[in-house]
């Protein structure tokens, strides 16, 4: 079973990320260290790796790999960034943010979702993120600007707080 997983896990990002305009070398990087099976539910691990969205329980969905890669590729974080996120799920992308950034802070309206997010990436060892329980969707109080924000929750409008919380120059 973990051959075929690892061998799902270079397909994703050989036949699915790569010619999916996916090129940064950091990016792809991050996506080849951080294993999205281990972000998923036992009953899922079989298509864990296909380019599609997969249930995270509560209503919730984690996005498909070309869409997180092109994201993440988009945002450009450097090393030294502080990033927000509002929607942790299951933590994947939090995992992969974490590793681009210096700190992420990640927020979840479902503390289950929270709690099994921090679960997942305990075997990672991330100690540079900080997960948070509430409602963002009216903005989030922070100690300090961040240099991104990352917004994988869905708004009906994104409130203009959040360009209050972000440096000069932060996207």
């Amino acid at each position: 079973m973990v051959q075929n997983q690892d061998t799902a896990h270079f397909n994703m990002l050989e036949q699915q990320v790569r010619p999916g305009d996916v090129l940064d070398q950091r990016v792809l990087a991050v996506l080849k260290q951080i294993k999205r099976a281990d972000f998923v539910d036992e009953s899922l691990l079989g298509i864990a790796y296909a380019d599609t969205a997969l249930p995270i329980g509560y209503g919730q969905m984690m996005l498909p790999p070309i869409l997180q890669g092109r994201m993440l590729q988009a945002l450009d974080i450097q090393g030294d960034e502080l990033v927000l996120e509002v929607g942790t799920g299951s933590g994947y992308f939090t995992a992969l943010l974490s590793i681009l950034a210096q700190h992420v802070t990640t927020v979840d309206i479902v503390p289950e979702l929270s709690a099994m997010a921090e679960q997942n990436s305990q075997d990672y060892g991330f100690d540079n993120v900080t997960y948070c329980v509430g409602d963002a969707s009216q903005g989030w109080s922070l100690s300090d600007r961040v240099d991104v924000i990352v917004l994988t929750a869905a708004f009906v409008a994104v409130p203009d707080v959040y360009l209050q919380n972000l440096t000069v120059g932060g996207r």
